[in-house]
Formats: structure tokens, C-alpha cells, sequence
């Protein structure tokens, strides 16, 4: 049975019953979660004797107060998605327990994250790198599992974890696409149809042209024709 737990002092005394032989593996999550996040947690079951996994919308790496606020969150759903996935324990805690005061301390990536996604999302990954920092401190787990679909965060946490010795295996996990070659992620739902069509281009484009062809059918033999080679552009200039 799947137990939920909320302070880090109810931590404490289920991890002081944790045999020394058993393994911990952790996949940290802000919910919501979709078979991307399966796949973490069952790479993690296949590794480890218990899983764990955290639910916790990090207010510190938002950029706009508004997709924080919007961020979506189904508790209910995720303990079902996680019960169903063999995970031992959920830490899903309040804001007060990861916060209970201003934050003065932080984790200060450099610059790992002055270029792609951090580029434009100032602050954004020395607020996860702080709670990771955080979770790996209070879960205290053997391995830690992480996505690849989000690259430049699984780069950090490696850093984070080699610079500042944390006692922590990372472990990389292929990202899981729908059919089309959207990367899943939690986000998604919260795109319209007309964004949803146009949301795969990007990965199409560099897929190659065998998918390009595949989607966009005559669009893309006009652009043979015309007499070029590459990938093409979606159809909306967008990608």
C-alpha cells in the first residue's frame, strides 16, 4: 500500500525503520503525472527495494506568478497513478514544510543554466536546483531518477550532485512521446487543439524527413520540389 506522507519528522521515523540492505529510490515530481513519469518510477522499482516519489509544486523555480497559480494539481490522481506503479511512499508536502520561512540559502548552478531553457527562464533552475537539494537532504536516497525530455535539468543536478558531494546516483531516463512525437509532459493539458497540432513540430523537424512527410503530406513535397533537401519548417513558421 502506497502511504502519503507530508512532514519531514513523519519521514524520520519511517526511514530510522529502513533496513540498512534496503535500497531508496526517489523520483521527484510536481504531479500530474502521465507515463513519462512512469517510466521514472518504474525504472526506480526495477532498481530499488523501496520507491519513493515527491509531489510538490516548487513556488521557487517560476518565473510568472500566474503558471505557478495554474500549475495543475490532482493529488488524488497521482497517489492512484503511483499505488498502481508499486511506489512505497509519497512525499507530498505543504508549502510550509519545504518553506517555513523565506528562503535565504540557495544553490547557484552557474552557468549550466545561462544558455537554452534557462536562458529565458531567469532563476528557474537555481530554484530547482535548491529543492532538489532539499528533497535529497530530507529523503536521503540511494538513487534518483530524472527525465531526460528536460536535458539541461538532469545536466544540473549532475553537477549539483558531483560539486557538492551529495551521496546520490543519478539515473537518466529516456523521454516517452505520444504518437506524434510530443514529449509528455504535465503541461500539456493545458494546451488548446490549435497548440496541440503545432506542438510537435519542433521534434519533427529534427526527427527527419520521413515524420515531416508523414504529417504534413503534400505541404512537404512542395518543399522538395522547390529543391530542398533539410527538414522543412512547420507550415505555420512556428518551429
Amino acid at each position: 500500500m502506497t502511504a502519503v506522507v507530508q512532514r519531514v519528522a513523519e519521514w524520520n521515523r519511517i526511514a530510522a525503520g529502513i533496513r540498512r540492505e534496503e535500497v531508496l529510490g526517489f523520483v521527484p515530481t510536481m504531479g500530474a503525472l502521465h507515463e513519462g513519469h512512469g517510466a521514472l518510477l518504474e525504472e526506480a522499482r526495477k532498481r530499488c527495494s523501496i520507491v519513493a516519489a515527491s509531489i510538490f509544486v516548487n513556488p521557487i523555480q517560476f518565473n510568472q506568478r500566474t503558471d505557478y497559480d495554474f500549475y495543475p494539481r490532482v493529488l488524488e490522481e497521482d497517489v492512484a497513478f503511483c499505488a498502481a506503479r508499486g511506489v512505497d511512499y509519497i512525499f507530498a508536502p505543504p508549502d510550509d514544510e519545504m518553506y517555513p520561512e523565506l528562503q535565504r540559502v540557495f544553490v547557484e548552478v552557474g552557468d549550466t543554466s545561462a544558455h537554452l531553457c534557462g536562458r529565458s527562464r531567469p532563476g528557474h533552475f537555481r530554484g530547482v536546483a535548491t529543492v532538489v537539494m532539499k528533497l535529497f537532504q530530507m529523503l536521503r536516497p540511494q538513487f534518483a531518477f530524472f527525465g531526460e525530455k528536460d536535458y539541461q535539468q538532469l545536466a544540473i543536478v549532475r553537477h549539483l550532485v558531483r560539486d557538492l558531494n551529495v551521496p546520490v546516483e543519478v539515473v537518466g531516463v529516456p523521454t516517452v512521446r505520444e504518437s506524434d512525437g510530443l514529449a509528455l509532459s504535465s503541461r500539456n493539458r493545458r494546451l488548446n487543439a490549435a497548440e496541440r497540432s503545432l506542438a510537435p513540430c519542433l521534434y519533427t523537424a529534427f526527427a527527419g524527413r520521413p515524420t515531416v512527410d508523414r504529417l504534413w503530406g503534400a505541404e512537404y513535397r512542395r518543399y522538395q520540389r522547390a529543391g530542398h533537401s533539410g527538414p522543412a519548417r512547420c507550415p505555420t513558421n512556428q518551429a
